[in-house]
């Protein structure tokens, strides 16, 4: 090669050395990897369905649960010794020209009278519609209520269906504020099984989007005017489902 094309070869190109993995890192690396795995599908539904109850004498319940929520949830209180049970809920996104109840608040509170042998005292408290936000909406919404009836209890125990209820226990948490503690009771959902939801595509949606949900709860949430304002909008708590 002549002086001049090396010259060229200098002007247009250069050698330069690059690392690369050997293959113990890159076997290291799949060791890690599927252990993260592994973990995320062995770990992810007791994290985000835990049980965790404190003293409480107020018991709160979801109405948009299904039956079997519900049938938990009053199992809950005749063997927890409270003396309110709260069922919150935003408008029904569904059927609602069919029923005189136009939200799950009072149609969750109606379910429970229904199905307990004895009387419960209920109070239905509604949210407004909003179209983001919903859960941490009825958590403001039975704020306020609390709020115009003397305070806020100390804690709380939340009832609510299987990978929901880490997430609700956050919003709760959000809107109540840090002078209520709030109890956990996630109830199993028996759609799926809970130690191999992987292998259903209910499970796999729940848990995947359930967990995608909690993270952007705990990293990014940031309530928007609507949802934080719910309780102005609300219609008010009351005891008649």
């Amino acid at each position: 090669m002549t002086e001049g094309g090396r010259k060229g070869n200098g002007r247009y190109w250069r050698r330069c050395e690059c690392w690369v993995p050997t293959w113990r890192t890159c076997a290291g690396a799949i060791v890690v990897a599927g252990a993260l795995v592994a973990t995320i599908f062995l770990r992810a539904q007791p994290f985000l369905a835990p049980v965790d109850r404190v003293d409480a004498r107020v018991l709160v319940v979801e109405g948009w649960c299904d039956d079997f929520v519900m049938e938990e949830a009053i199992r809950e209180y005749e063997r927890g010794g409270y003396t309110n049970v709260f069922v919150t809920g935003g408008p029904v996104d569904k059927g609602a020209v069919l029923s005189e109840f136009g939200n799950y608040a009072h149609i969750g509170a109606l379910t429970l009278r229904k199905m307990a042998r004895t009387p419960i005292p209920l109070v239905a408290v509604p949210a407004p519609r909003v179209d983001r936000d919903r859960t941490y909406s009825t958590a403001v919404a039975l704020r306020h209520w609390f709020e115009s009836h003397g305070g806020a209890p100390p804690r709380i125990n939340l009832v609510t269906v299987g990978a929901h209820a880490r997430r609700s226990r956050l919003l709760f948490e959000k809107a109540l504020g840090p002078e209520t503690g709030v109890g956990i009771l996630a109830v199993e959902d028996p759609y799926y099984d809970p130690k191999r939801w992987w292998v259903t595509s209910f499970g796999v949606r729940t848990v995947t989007s359930e967990l995608i949900a909690y993270l952007y709860s705990s990293l990014l949430f940031h309530p928007s005017p609507i949802s934080r304002n719910a309780a102005d909008a609300a219609t008010g708590g009351t005891n008649r489902p």
